[in-house]
Formats: C-alpha cells, structure tokens, sequence
C-alpha cells in the first residue's frame, strides 16, 4: 500500500487547521497529535480514515505496548502511551462529526482509545519533579565565565531567568524596551512577548540577591552604552556563527535577532550546570525553585497572591498544586516538627485559612 493516503493527508490538514484555530493549541499539542495519529497510521498501513473499526484501535493498543522508544530503546511509558491514545481519541471523536466519516465512524468507538484504569493511574500519576536550590543556581552563576559577549549574555540570562521567572520562551522574545530597571519589573507584555496563553501582566524581581540583580543591570548597561543597542532590540540575542581565524564556522559573536526557539537557552543551561559539577536542571525548574521559595518567604495569604501572581498565575491554587511540591526531605523535617497536641482554635484558624484559599479558586 501506498506509504501516504490522499483522503487522509487532507482531513489531517484540516484537523490540524481545527486545533491550530479554533482550539488554539500550540505548536507542541500539534505535533504531538499529528505523531499519535502517525503511529497509528503507519499500524494501519495508511487505509483510509472511512474504513475505520474499534478492531483496529484494540489491535493498535496491543502494537503500542510493544514498542520501544528511539532514544532510551525501552518500552514506552504508560505516558507516552497515554497520550498518544488520548490524541486518537479526540482525533476519532472529531471525525466521527465531519461530513464523510459520520457514517462510517461512530462518535463512541473513540472510547476504545483507552488504557486501563491501572494504566491511566500509572500515566497520570504526579511524580516529584528534581528542583535546583538556591544555593545551587547561584553557585552555577558564580562559575560562569564573562570574557566574551557571549559569555556575558549566558551568565545574565540565566540570573535573568532566576529573578523573574519568565519561561524560556518569552525570554527569547523580550526586548529591551520590557525591562524597567528603575523599578526592578518586567513588562510582560502579551503582543510581543510569548507568554503563556498569551496573558499580559507586569513581573517584579523576585528576592533572590541584590548581586543577581546587579548581574541583569550591567548587562542591560553593556548593551546601551558598549554596544549602543536601542529599546527595539533583544535582551537576550541569538548567536552568530561564521568563518573565523582557523577557516572554520565558529561562534563570532551576537546577532541583533531574537532567537527562533527557546533550544538554544536549554542549551546554555545545560552547559553551564555542566560546568558546575551539576545534574542538568532545565528552566522552567526555576519556577518551582522560585514557587517554594515564596512558600517559605511569604507569611499571610496576600503576600503569597502576590507572589503567585508575579509567576503570571491568575489563581493562587495553580502556584500551590503545579509548583509547590515539598521536597521529600524537607517533608519529613515538616512532619516530624509537627506538634500532636495542637490547640484547637489554632487549628480552626488554619482551616479557615484553607478553606478562604479554595474558595478563591
């Protein structure tokens, strides 16, 4: 059979135009449905969507467990393996409405794109996610060298990363213009920088010390007066590659561009951890450093709002559940702290306190 099918390949566009447009999915959800409903075509051998069966999506399970990822060569995770039969669902759902395929596809045979209650469990399980401490951020900065542009801009971006939180995509897009030093604030603002759900809000430099701060201002201050760069143009610049002394593409300095991708900060992490002496941790771990240092700095619920608001969270319970994990260690400090004769109206205050922050959901 043909390695592609004409009718398939167009009401993939067009369900691809459907996420894209009317869903507002990201390019990341995109292709992770467009990989899914790979899968299970190259399973099917490319028959057309119409033939469809829940033969198929059950034969189409059993093949999927069978299979070993192209970096590990392990089986695949229970949420890898979740997420692709979630992506057919929805998939096989949507179709299941379009003209040409509702009579041949039934709204409930996306049902069988199911793992077990078991495996569903095991996929959507919450798992600790590995956070850097404080300390250990700031001793990687310390070890950064700034003899060169470049190396000046990896040290500033990553002190800049750890004073404001901003995920690694929107550091690309930044301007100069979005920082205000006067007032130690990032402008985030959604019509040029890619922020998540394209949400707009201002973000004050979190108390991280005063020398992190002092790192992102003479960056700042290097590029206005050494490099005479204006408010239009990247706070953090793309890498210029080209032809250096020993006739070979090498790094040869900055670019006034933006980067196309957030790769590249990974990248400049990864290297720098490395050089440190230390397990990689990617950016958005920063946020989960910053969530529970908040947790241990703020000391009534407003202040917290605050601080949750300053991470670009709308709800305050989004900070607590998707951020605030307690470390393992320091939860057996917390509980063995824990005193078994509390007083009650103390008790009643906390719960009341629980209680109000639900609520505000």
């Amino acid at each position: 059979m043909s390695k592609y099918n004409q009718a398939n390949e167009r009401i993939k566009h067009k369900y691809r135009l459907f996420l894209k447009e009317a869903k507002q999915h990201s390019e990341a959800s995109l292709d992770a449905a467009n990989k899914a409903i790979a899968r299970f075509e190259d399973y099917n051998k490319n028959k057309d969507f119409k033939r469809f069966h829940v033969q198929q999506a059950v034969g189409f399970k059993k093949h999927l467990f069978k299979q070993k990822s192209e970096l590990t060569e392990k089986p695949l995770s229970k949420a890898t393996l979740n997420s692709s039969l979630r992506h057919l669902k929805a998939f096989f759902e949507w179709l299941s409405r379009e003209p040409g395929y509702k009579s041949s596809i039934n709204y409930s045979d996306a049902e069988y794109f199911h793992l077990s209650e078991k495996d569903t469990r095991i996929a959507t399980a919450k798992r600790l996610k590995p956070v850097p401490t404080m300390e250990q951020i700031k001793h990687v900065i310390a070890q950064m060298p700034i003899r060169t542009d470049i190396e000046k801009r990896d040290r500033a971006l990553i002190a800049f990363a750890i004073a404001t939180g901003a995920r690694d995509k929107a550091i690309t897009t930044i301007k100069l213009k979005h920082l205000d030093l006067a007032n130690n604030c990032l402008h985030q603002d959604a019509r040029e920088v890619a922020t998540k759900f394209s949400k707009t809000f201002d973000t004050f430099f979190f108390p991280v010390g005063d020398e992190i701060i002092e790192m992102i201002a003479d960056w700042v201050e290097y590029l206005l007066t050494e490099k005479h760069w204006g408010d239009d143009d990247p706070l953090f610049p793309s890498t210029e590659t080209g032809l250096g002394e020993s006739r070979r593409l090498e790094v040869i300095g900055m670019k006034r561009e933006h980067w196309r991708n957030a790769g590249p900060i990974r990248r400049i992490f990864r290297v720098a951890f490395s050089n440190a002496g230390l397990a990689y941790y990617n950016p958005h771990s920063f946020r989960n450093t910053l969530a529970g240092l908040g947790e241990k700095l703020c000391r009534s619920p407003e202040e917290f709002k605050a601080w949750s608001q300053n991470l670009g969270h709308e709800q305050v319970m989004t900070t607590f559940s998707s951020y605030g994990e307690v470390p393992v260690v320091r939860q057996a400090e917390l509980i063995r702290r824990t005193k078994v004769n509390c007083v009650a109206t103390d008790t009643g205050e906390l719960l009341s306190e629980i209680r109000r922050l639900i609520n505000s959901r």
